[in-house]
């Protein structure tokens, strides 16, 4: 296979009609679609059974840096009037621990959220809403809250608050409520259902003409993965020097996998075969066809 050289804009053309064609639960277009303030407030509305809950800002891919531990990329992170904070995170792995993820996720929400110098007790009320595609908890409906008490002596179960609310949500069950039809049209994102209010207007926006210099951001921001992937891999190279040479040489295979994982893990994500993956590898990382068959299949070609 010869690759043919890449040009910018045509990538990043390709890249918005790949997007055109993903639903909801695509980790990518659900976070394109709910940067928008009025979209994102229909679904946690939905989802919480609060027509009145409004937003002051929504952020994707809010980044939670930690020195001395591993960081986080909240999906959306919004937060109300009255202070309460939200994070609402996209999911189709099973394989993923949903339980240790979400409470990672609350306790980076906390440190971030509680100044120096304040009490327990201003912690704000968080609530993490982690949608699905599949029941991951296998409960047969389709919202699930997680309730936590405190066993009395008796076997009496009391009420045990900390301000934490988690609320898991699929798209399997259909239960026929509301909030299974939004799932529904999670599934569809089709342009053409206007059911789901805010939410159907932004997607329309998005997959039609208007919405394109949108999506050609998104793509663009999709190349530069690539790109930069590239350019890391570059320098890393260039820093191998006299005896750290060998360990060096460690380090740059671990990151140099690591790019190559975000690269597969983009162009799969948007539905490219893999026949384009590998010519993706081959012109971001400048290897061969071989060495990008073993990056992608995990094994050295026959």
């Amino acid at each position: 296979m010869h690759g043919k050289p890449y040009n910018r804009a045509e990538v990043i053309e390709e890249g918005v009609s790949k997007i055109r064609g993903l639903n909801l639960f695509s980790d990518l277009f659900m976070i394109t679609a709910l940067r928008d303030k009025g979209a994102s407030e229909y679904v946690l509305r939905k989802v919480l059974g609060n027509e009145d809950l409004e937003f002051t800002k929504v952020t994707t891919q809010w980044y939670l840096p930690n020195l001395t531990s591993k960081d986080s990329i909240l999906d959306v992170f919004a937060e109300d009037v009255e202070g309460s904070l939200y994070n609402l995170e996209d999911q189709r792995s099973s394989t993923v621990d949903h339980a240790r993820r979400t409470r990672y996720y609350g306790a980076m929400i906390d440190k971030n959220s509680l100044d120096k110098g304040k009490e327990y007790s201003e912690l704000t009320d968080v609530y993490i809403v982690y949608i699905s595609e599949k029941d991951v908890w296998h409960t047969g409906m389709t919202m699930s809250h997680v309730r936590k008490t405190l066993q009395g002596r008796d076997g009496t179960e009391l009420p045990y608050d900390d301000g934490t609310h988690l609320i898991y949500v699929n798209g399997e069950v259909d239960d026929g409520s509301e909030l299974a039809g939004m799932m529904k049209y999670f599934k569809t994102a089709d342009p053409e259902d206007m059911s789901q209010g805010a939410l159907s207007e932004r997607v329309r926006y998005l997959k039609s003409k208007k919405g394109e210099p949108e999506m050609c951001e998104v793509s663009e921001w999709i190349y530069n993965q690539g790109k930069l992937a590239g350019e890391a891999e570059g320098e890393a190279k260039g820093e191998i020097k006299g005896e750290a040479k060998g360990e060096a040489k460690g380090e740059i295979k671990g990151e140099f996998k690591g790019r190559a994982k975000e690269i597969i893990d983009i162009y799969r994500e948007i539905g490219l075969p893999d026949e384009g993956i590998l010519e993706k590898l081959q012109a971001k990382l400048n290897v061969s066809l071989d060495k990008a068959m073993e990056l992608l299949f995990g094994r050295q070609p026959a």
